[in-house]
């Protein structure tokens, strides 16, 4: 996906709550591989084994939460709703179609699932990112 770059991973000089090893990132249904993901103080981030990964910017995350119905997706995971568009899409071209439909108020949503290889860390990767939003008041 063209969103992927590579970057250092994030360390406690930017607020490091929470680091999860062995965690699938999956966007809109398509898996992206298994990395590390961090949750920091103001984003959450994914890096895979090579380097390659991406930043959310906590007021861009709109929704997250402990996702356990197995009906919706196989394994538990923490569920992530972003008001962007990643992959193919580019930024320019959305907004060019909301130029165009301005009667639809609808924004870029994109759906993000981090699937931890323990489950058991759920909790805590739910809470260390609840608690970074009310640091930043969100």
């Amino acid at each position: 996906m063209s969103f992927l770059r590579s970057f250092p991973p994030p360390g406690s000089a930017e607020g490091l709550r929470q680091q999860q090893p062995d965690t699938e990132a999956v966007l809109n249904g398509k898996g992206l591989g298994t990395g590390t993901l961090y949750i920091t103080e103001s984003r959450l981030s994914w890096l895979d084994g090579s380097g390659l990964g991406f930043s959310l910017e906590y007021p861009t995350i709109s929704l997250h939460a402990v996702s356990r119905d197995l009906n919706a997706y196989p394994r538990e995971h923490l569920y992530v709703m972003v008001n962007a568009k990643f992959g193919e899409e580019s930024k320019e071209s959305v907004a060019d179609e909301e130029e165009e439909d301005s009667d639809d108020d609808i924004e870029p949503i994109a759906e993000f699932r981090f699937v931890p290889s323990d489950k058991s860390a759920l909790e805590a990767m739910f809470t260390a990112m609840c608690n970074s939003f009310i640091l930043i008041g969100g």
